[in-house]
């Protein structure tokens, strides 16, 4: 039997879950990203904004200058991920197999469920209706017998769509015309170079494949599959191990340019990735520092390390990667783990080279907290789970540089 693939995608799904809270938000341009006095992008926007072209990854101030008449707001990614949980136990359901893409986004392989075409689309109905009636969310799905039609199928009819692709043939007859960046993996840059060779839709890749091979090596061997229709890639689960790194930066809304702040801040930061690892039940053999100048020129350093997720080992060895870079004005600043791995005991851990001063580490965390919050007037007794959200660490972190720079 031949794969029967579901692609599910949330309808501006920050947006939509802010909108079924708050109801006079809606028919309105949502925005939820940065607000238009600050630095930062569109993290996403509602179908209302968007026909005043705002998009997501927009700078804000741009959106701002396109809808001024928006209501902007700072996105809850804690709530986002509640919802999503709950979308996913109620595709997972169906599945037997699903591949997490996004909060908001999923493959899932139904073919063994189902039995056949019928039931799978009668499946697909069942997960849009259940999304509405359980979670009060649309979404757009797509049926078809490989991923990358799954996909096409779903983004064809939103937002609340639903459509079929269920052959190689249906797929090409559908997109034959189109442009070449509706194929997978084509980009600007693809895209530019493959129009500079006046192969400029899904037709031309179909009748110059030798052209298209010639200019883009294995890339293109893809892209001419692709055109014809032919994609065998598998529903493939997530497993939290299959994660390269884990990290959290921040963004200041003035440059900073003291260096002592910035220790501050890399030891909130690395306290959060700390817990962002342990939910996910990983831990990292590499330290990384992420550093964006006001120029907007970024470099990182990275060190690798015994297993940890210790906040402790991070914000050392970050701390200790910050003393020597070049100390002008910082824009953003992030801090993170990478080569993850789940199998902590089987690993040679740091307590394990010297269990000493793993303890003087802990103990140098906690004096450094407490100093931080004499220093700034701040009260983190009961409060970390909540300053860790993403929206509160944010502010607590704006407080402290405003802070810092009076008392300075």
């Amino acid at each position: 039997m031949h794969q029967i693939i579901i692609h599910v995608d949330m309808d501006a799904f920050y947006a939509s879950v802010e909108m079924r809270d708050d109801p006079s938000l809606r028919g309105k341009p949502l925005i939820i990203g940065s607000l238009p006095r600050e630095r930062g992008v569109v993290a996403t926007c509602s179908y209302e904004a968007r026909k005043y072209g705002v998009r997501s990854a927009m700078n804000i101030k741009e959106a701002y200058r396109l809808c001024p008449m928006g209501v902007y707001m700072h996105p809850d990614f804690e709530k986002y991920r509640a919802v999503s949980d709950q979308l996913h136990a109620v595709w997972n359901t169906y599945a037997d197999a699903a591949e997490t893409i996004a909060l908001d986004e999923a493959y899932l392989d139904v073919t063994k469920k189902a039995g056949g075409w019928e039931n799978a689309c009668g499946i697909a109905r069942t997960i849009k209706r259940r999304t509405r009636e359980e979670l009060g969310l649309t979404c757009s799905i797509g049926v078809a017998y490989s991923k990358t039609a799954a996909k096409m199928a779903s983004e064809e009819k939103k937002p609340d769509g639903y459509f079929e692709i269920p052959t190689p043939q249906a797929f090409v007859d559908l997109i034959e015309e189109r442009d070449v960046r509706v194929l997978y993996t084509v980009g600007e840059k693809t895209a530019g170079r493959l129009n500079g060779a006046g192969i400029r839709v899904v037709r031309d890749v179909r009748e110059r494949p030798e052209d298209v091979i010639r200019l883009l090596g294995r890339q293109g061997e893809w892209i001419v599959r692709v055109a014809r229709g032919e994609d065998d890639r598998r529903v493939t689960p997530y497993r939290p191990e299959d994660a390269k790194s884990i990290s959290r930066e921040l963004t200041f809304q003035a440059d900073a340019e003291d260096f002592a702040f910035l220790q501050d801040v890399l030891l909130l930061l690395s306290m959060s990735v700390e817990r962002r690892a342990a939910r996910a039940g990983l831990y990292g053999e590499g330290v990384s520092l992420k550093l964006t100048y006001a120029d907007m020129k970024s470099m990182t350093r990275s060190k690798l390390i015994p297993v940890t997720r210790s906040a402790a080992c991070i914000y050392r060895e970050a701390a200790a990667m910050l003393e020597q870079v070049p100390r002008r004005a910082v824009r953003l600043i992030g801090v993170g783990i990478y080569h993850m791995t789940s199998e902590y005991s089987r690993q040679l851990r740091f307590e394990d080279l010297a269990p000493q001063a793993a303890g003087l580490l802990e103990t140098d965390v906690t004096e450094r907290l407490k100093a931080l919050q004499d220093r700034y007037g701040l009260d983190f007794a009961g409060n970390l789970d909540r300053i860790f959200r993403g929206e509160t660490l944010y502010r607590t972190v704006e407080y402290m540089r405003k802070h810092r720079g009076g008392a300075a």
